[in-house]
């Protein structure tokens, strides 16, 4: 089926897949039994939202603090491509001071691209701070359509046409977002506005970018899944459909916990880009990590040396010092405890070679040396690294301080305990023993 074929069709009443979505109970997964291809691009990479949809869970970031943002993402990327956007909100001056703060930097990536909805005076916007693309929402599901916009399919059609014009007219590449798409009409009406798009791609010679997005996180990546909810069937019919995978983008939310593994499953199957968020900070669940995504990236790819991935680290931590994030200890690569083995009889492996229980070289690719945590095997020697790690401090292994805490981890494990020793536990023990000599943490 080509493009020529595609017929939008503008029912009467909307089509809300009510045998995948019944909603008094969970979504169900529809299986068809056919399959698609993989079709991994050649080039994959990484766009941002944390500038809109991340703003959109918390209260808004300063411009300074999203130019520091920007300046981490990058140092990660360090001229690769590898994060080739963010997107920036353009409504108050806060946001547009925050666009010209970025744009002062003359950084050739991320590249600064807008958002805004599908009506003529917000292109506005994006002329008068001359970015060269913009996205723009353009809900795809008659769940918006018919019953947030209320309108026919046609009608939202032809609007989101006319803004689709208005920016190619201005020479400005638009990135319609297909907001919903996996509760849309596939056939009757996201392959004929995908259509209509190319139609004018062809025309005006610019390309027309198509971000799917997954808004309540119901994309599927499992092989043999049915449409509305599979990814792989998502991309690979607008692919058949002739957009180019280097105009394709996949924007997910994290309700059913598949956020990750759904934008890696677009990559696989012909779409370029992934849109992410800092430790998957948007509305509601969230979306992709761009961390997460980053090392997703080097297991698809590999490791790519000119990558900072030890920017991750620090990126962590000015999030978690100044913006008032609350990233859980066990947070997969930036955690506080993400390499740090708990279990006795692993520590005890690790101690031997890290690699037994260490899932990478941690150290080198994120500077993030490897930690143990406190066991019965750690001894003195342990305690000394563990308080010094922590603290501005350097003491002696002997330093009676050191003999009183390690008395009280042998009493635990006199008493038949199994388990590591917590750092709730740790530094109860550390202030009762150090007082007010307890120097400032590191």
């Amino acid at each position: 089926m080509t493009n020529e074929d595609m017929k939008l069709q503008d029912v009467q009443r909307p089509n809300l897949y009510r045998e995948t979505f019944p909603y008094t109970e969970f979504p169900r997964v529809i299986f068809d039994g056919s399959v698609v291809p993989f079709e991994i691009p050649d080039s994959i990479w990484i766009t941002d939202t944390t500038f809109r949809d991340g703003q959109q869970a918390r209260p808004p970031y300063t411009p300074e603090q999203i130019l520091k943002i920007y300046d981490f993402l990058h140092q990660i990327d360090a001229g690769t491509g590898l994060i080739r956007q963010c997107e920036f909100f353009l409504y108050s001056k806060r946001d547009r001071k925050a666009v010209e703060l970025c744009k002062e930097r003359g950084y050739e990536f991320p590249q600064i691209t807008g958002w805004i909805r599908a009506v003529a005076a917000d292109f506005k916007l994006v002329a008068d701070m001359g970015l060269a693309e913009t996205g723009i929402l353009t809900s795809a599901s008659d769940y918006h359509i018919f019953l947030k916009l209320r309108k026919t399919r046609s009608q939202a059609l032809a609007g989101y046409l006319d803004v689709v014009k208005t920016a190619l007219d201005s020479n400005i590449i638009p990135r319609c977002h297909f907001e919903d798409i996996t509760r849309a009409d596939y056939e009757g009406f996201v392959l004929p506005f995908a259509a209509e798009l190319m139609k004018l791609a062809q025309q005006y010679d610019l390309p027309v970018k198509i971000r799917l997005c997954d808004t309540l996180g119901f994309g599927i990546p499992f092989p043999g899944s049915a449409l509305p909810r599979s990814v792989p069937k998502l991309i690979y019919g607008l692919r058949k459909i002739g957009v180019p995978s280097e105009w394709l983008e996949w924007h997910g939310h994290n309700d059913l916990h598949k956020v990750q593994v759904n934008a890696a499953t677009a990559w696989l199957y012909g779409c370029c880009a992934a849109n992410t968020s800092i430790f998957g900070v948007g509305e509601r669940t969230g979306n992709p990590p761009l961390e997460a995504l980053v090392a997703e990236h080097a297991q698809i790819k590999g490791t790519d040396a000119r990558i900072n991935y030890g920017a991750i680290t620090e990126l962590a931590n000015y999030a978690s010092r100044e913006l008032g994030f609350n990233i859980p200890a066990n947070y997969p690569l930036v955690g506080m405890n993400f390499n740090v083995t708990r279990a006795g009889i692993h520590a005890d492996g690790l101690l031997k070679n890290e690699e037994i229980y260490n899932c990478f070289d941690t150290r080198k690719l994120l500077n993030r040396p490897v930690g143990v945590a406190i066991t019965d095997k750690t001894g003195a020697a342990g305690i000394k690294h563990y308080i010094e790690e922590r603290y501005q401090i350097e003491i002696a292994k002997h330093d009676p301080r050191v003999v009183a805490i390690k008395d009280k981890i042998d009493s635990e494990y006199a008493a038949d305990r199994v388990s590591a020793i917590s750092d709730e536990e740790m530094n109860a023990w550390i202030n009762e023993a150090f007082g007010k000599d307890l120097p400032p943490l590191r």
